[in-house]
């Protein structure tokens, strides 16, 4: 299996990046009480001179709900159940004494599989929430989904599962 985590970052958050300033609102995907219990499924951190360090920089977690968590275990990400949900926590990172550490919460983003109710996007919903509240961000779900396209043949999902 080949790991793509440069691709799936950039695309994830090239799709926040002209979404989280403006567009459409939400299309109804709640918030996902709970996530911090779920699977973490991947992390990364973005540094002060990275392209997207300005709107991006900081901690980036990946977590996943039990039934995306299942399809994610099978290595088939080919048909994600709906009631799926994976989200992308974004944290400041604090740098000192050489370690890196995680500051607020900047906000999440969540993708929620509804086949019908998301048909227009895959199947998928799309969301953001703003720092530590359940405050909505307003995004343009379909921007999202076009840069989730280029994941046509993983059901448009980009994380990967790490034995």
């Amino acid at each position: 299996m080949i790991r793509r985590p440069t691709t799936f970052s950039a695309l994830v958050l090239t799709a926040l990046s002209t979404t989280l300033l403006g567009g459409p609102a939400t299309r109804d995907v709640p918030y996902p009480d709970g996530y911090r219990g779920w699977t973490h499924v991947k992390s990364m951190v973005i540094e002060p001179g990275h392209a997207l360090a300005t709107d991006f920089g900081g901690i980036h977690h990946i977590y996943a709900n039990p039934p995306a968590l299942r399809t994610l275990q099978t290595g088939k990400r080919t048909a994600f159940p709906d009631g799926s949900v994976l989200v992308f926590d974004l944290l400041a990172a604090a740098s000192g004494d050489h370690a890196v550490t995680e500051g607020e919460r900047k906000f999440i983003g969540v993708m929620h599989k509804d086949a019908k109710r998301y048909a227009e996007t895959g199947g998928w919903g799309f969301a953001a929430f703003a720092g530590s509240t359940r405050d909505p961000v307003a995004i343009d779900a379909k921007a999202c989904f076009a840069c989730h396209e280029g994941a046509r043949n993983s059901d448009y999902v980009f994380a990967e599962w790490r034995p």
